[in-house]
């Protein structure tokens, strides 16, 4: 059965998910300034003492390290030995989601500098590489071709940058205004979603794209995650689930309230963890969830 945890209110804002070394979950609570960790059912809050500082997306590197950006103070933030420590990415540059690099650099999408970062783990040092356009660069993954690509939400387009050379390529998707946002790489190719157009994605390492509506165009996707093939999506707009398996089914959850309006996800040992705008991190068994299924979509 679903388990929710409580990490604050409305005003908090649980927004994205992420697991660091010890198997504790935690949850970035972007209205308030703080950081909740979730484990055994309970929350601790940490107050990164910022009330202003936006913590946003959490990225987990191979040395177990979590990383998580702070949009409203331009910093990135590494947790060691259970204490947080900061990074400054430089003024004005708003780093947004983040990811563990092919190269053992943590990247970062600065949507204030229109840039795509580089944080050397060992020196701190941040590079920043500019976009060829100013497409509002969003969230960021490392793709099976060993390149970090990301999606630039207002030019409905991906960004590719290759890590060896920094040289950055566009690929625009035939909806100019689809707005893209979350994405995320398997050993097939990426996923991503379109919240402007109701939309998940599906780009081939081979160069393949593949659309699949969503039943409701107007249910805002906003982060997806892979899972054994397929993906999960977080419907924001509508406070629903979906779930894209490998041969294109797509399926509609409606196992959340009305209020909660799901942004962050995280799968975990068979669970999907979900952030809610509500206040909440609900905690879902993934093959339950299908057998609630309400209703499919088959292409």
């Amino acid at each position: 059965m679903p388990r929710r945890i409580s990490v604050g209110g409305p005003d908090d804002g649980p927004y994205a998910l992420g697991l660091d070394a010890t198997g504790a979950v935690w949850a970035s609570l972007v209205y308030s300034g703080r950081l909740a960790r979730l484990e055994d059912g309970t929350s601790t809050i940490v107050d990164l003492y910022a009330p202003d500082s936006r913590p946003s997306r959490f990225a987990t590197t191979p040395d177990g390290s979590l990383w998580c950006t702070r949009t409203g103070d331009h910093r990135v933030d590494r947790l060691v030995d259970g204490t947080w420590h900061g990074v400054d990415t430089g003024a004005g540059t708003g780093p947004y989601d983040v990811t563990a690099g092919p190269d053992g650099a943590v990247w970062f999408t600065a949507i204030g500098a229109e840039a795509i970062g580089r944080i050397d783990p060992v020196t701190e040092e941040v590079a920043l590489h500019p976009l060829p356009v100013a497409g509002m660069p969003a969230m960021i993954t490392t793709g099976p071709d060993g390149a970090l690509w990301c999606t630039l939400n207002r030019v409905g387009a991906l960004a590719r940058l290759d890590p060896a050379s920094g040289t950055i390529d566009l690929h625009h998707l035939p909806d100019a205004g689809c707005g893209p946002v979350g994405i995320a790489g398997d050993a097939g190719g990426l996923w991503f979603v379109e919240i402007l157009a109701g939309r998940v994605r599906r780009l081939t390492a081979d160069g393949t794209l593949t659309e699949y509506d969503l039943p409701d165009r107007t249910s805002k996707p906003h982060a997806v995650v892979t899972a054994g093939g397929g993906c999960w999506v977080s419907l924001w707009g509508s406070s629903g689930l979906a779930h894209v398996a490998d041969d294109g089914t797509v399926t509609v959850h409606d196992v959340l309230e009305a209020d909660d309006h799901p942004h962050g996800l995280l799968v975990r040992e068979g669970e999907l963890w979900v952030a809610c705008d509500s206040g909440s991190v609900m905690v879902l068994n993934q093959d339950w969830c299908v057998a609630r299924s309400e209703r499919r979509v088959s292409r």
